[in-house]
C-alpha cells in the first residue's frame, strides 16, 4: 500500500517537471527551438546601396529556428539584412544606412541569444 503511494507520488513528480520543461520550450524559453518549426524566413532586399557590413559570432543558435528568429527579428530593422550561418554560428548583417551596432547586438541578445 505504501509502496504505490510513494511509485504514484514519483509518478506526479515526473510527470510535473516534464510538462514544466515542456510548456517552457514551447513558449521560446531556455533555448533551442523554442516555439517548434517555423516556415524559412526569405532573404530581405535592401533598398538603398549597402554601405557597410558588419558579423557577429553568436552563441545559442542550433537550428533552423534558431536561424529564423534571428534572421526575422535583424531583418525588421529598416535598412538592415541579414545572413545567419549556423555551422560557422555567425550573423553577417548588411546595411544601407548608418545603424549602430548596440541595436543589432540587443536585437540579438532579447532573443536569448549571446555575443562572443
Amino acid at each position: 500500500m505504501i509502496s504505490n503511494i510513494i511509485a504514484a507520488g514519483l509518478v506526479v513528480l515526473i510527470v510535473a517537471f516534464a510538462l514544466k520543461g515542456s510548456i517552457k520550450h514551447f513558449k521560446g524559453e531556455g533555448g533551442c527551438c523554442g516555439g517548434g518549426y517555423e516556415d524559412k524566413v526569405l532573404d530581405k532586399k535592401l533598398n538603398n546601396p549597402v554601405i557597410g557590413k558588419k558579423t557577429f559570432d553568436v552563441e545559442g543558435m542550433h537550428c533552423e529556428n534558431c536561424k529564423n528568429r534571428i534572421k526575422r527579428a535583424i531583418n525588421n530593422i529598416d535598412g538592415a539584412s541579414c545572413k545567419v550561418n549556423l555551422r560557422k554560428g555567425s550573423v553577417e548583417i548588411k546595411y544601407d544606412r548608418e545603424i549602430d551596432d548596440s541595436v543589432f547586438i540587443k536585437t540579438i541578445e532579447a532573443l536569448g541569444y549571446s555575443l562572443k
